[in-house]
This record gives C-alpha cells, structure tokens and sequence, in this order.
C-alpha cells in the first residue's frame, strides 16, 4: 500500500483542525530526510503544498503536477495524490499549522526543512509566476521553520535569482560579514546543496538539475565576493 493510499484512506483524520495528537520530541540527527513512514510529516507537506497552491486564489493543474514530482508520487498514485491535494486544501487548517507540525518535529534538521521550503518554491513557480500572496506564504512558512531573513533572502534567490550586484544575498551573509563568516557559509551551503547529496537524500531526479543550478548560483556568488575583496580565487 502506498504512502499516498494510507494517506487518503485516513485523510479526514490527519487534516482535521481538531485533530491535535502529541508530537514525538524533536530527532537528535544531522540527517537530511524525515523519518521513514513518518505518514504525519507527508500529510503536513501535503497540506504546505495544497494551501500555497490555493494561495494566489487559483489551483492549476501545472501545481497538482509538479507537487506529485516535487514529493515523488508514482504514475499509478496520481489518482490518490489529486484527492488527497483537494481533501487537504478544502480543510479549514492554516497552512501555519502544518508548518508548525514539521518545524516541532525536525528543528533540529535545517537541510530538510530547506529541502521542503525548496519544495514550496518549486510547486509555486509551477504555472511561471509566483505571487505577492505566494511569496508572503513562503516567507511565514520560512519565519515558523526558525529560518532567518538572510537565510529566507538565499534561498529565495537560488530560485528566482538575485541581484547581480549582491552575491552577499545568495550565501545569506551580510555585506559586513568578515571572510572567513563568507568562507563557511559557502562550504555549509555547498555541503548542504551538492547535487549528489541531494539526490542520495531521497530527493525526485526532478530536483537534479535544480541542485546543479542552485550549485551554481552559490559557487559564482563566493568567487565574485572574493574578486571584489581582492583575494585570489582558489580552491577552498
């Protein structure tokens, strides 16, 4: 039975606004990926994904798509994931509980979290737009994660692209940041995103090419950094 079946066979329960069953305690773990079967943690990511699609007023069927790719629905559960995407929008859950659940759960695993923000990103990207309304939800979603303003401002940029003149904005350091604040930031951030890493993390190969952009995007923004500082630019 597939995560997607089980999802919807108890779909009523899970996205019940009076259903507050206890959390477990936060994982003690580095790992990137929630824990296997953890059915609540897919139905809260569910939920993310059926409010930001509905947060621009209108659910298209590139966004039911790409959320079926994005959280790697097989063919033959496309029937499921579109029932459980609707049953999850209709409820009237706010999306801020959702992200609460996951955040309660995995705060001590900010690849992850970053993996579902990332997620979001792409799912409202999906019909070539994102919106104010949208933007305003990923930035909420992103404040409940614990996820600072320079770390939202990165993240955001490796998705829609930054400003040319501030590579500062795509490592999510500040301008005054010292070289060696930059220097870690970019190794945890390459570390984090590297596309082989992202892929052995359970991540759709959708997400492969992504992560060779996103890579990309940070490498560039480092070596621009230290040509404006004047530094040679060398391996690290």
């Amino acid at each position: 039975m597939s995560i997607w079946t089980r999802l919807l066979e108890s779909a009523q329960r899970i996205f019940d606004p009076r259903e507050d069953d206890d959390l477990p305690d936060r994982e003690n773990s580095a790992s990137c990926g929630p824990e296997p079967h953890d059915v609540a943690f897919t139905a809260a990511v569910v939920g993310l994904g059926a409010k930001l699609a509905k947060a621009d007023g209108e659910v298209t069927e590139d966004e039911i798509k790409v959320f079926g790719q994005v959280f790697q629905a097989a063919p033959e559960d496309a029937a499921s994931v579109r029932r459980v995407f609707n049953i999850a929008r209709q409820t009237v859950r706010g999306y801020e509980g959702y992200a609460s659940r996951i955040a309660n759960k995995y705060g001590n695993r900010p690849c992850l979290l970053e993996g579902v923000l990332d997620g979001l990103f792409y799912i409202a990207g999906a019909d070539g737009v994102v919106t104010l309304d949208e933007m305003i939800y990923l930035q909420k979603v992103s404040n409940i994660f614990g996820f600072s303003e320079g770390d939202f401002r990165r993240i955001k940029a490796s998705h829609l692209g930054a400003d040319p003149e501030d590579p500062y904005e795509i490592l999510g350091v500040s301008h005054s940041a010292d070289f060696n604040t930059i220097r870690v930031a970019y190794r945890r951030l390459m570390a984090d995103n590297h596309p082989d890493r992202v892929v052995m993390n359970g991540a759709p190969r959708e997400f492969e090419n992504r992560a060779h952009q996103k890579a990309a995007a940070i490498t560039g923004a480092y070596a621009k950094i230290r040509a404006e500082r004047g530094l040679l630019i060398q391996a690290d």
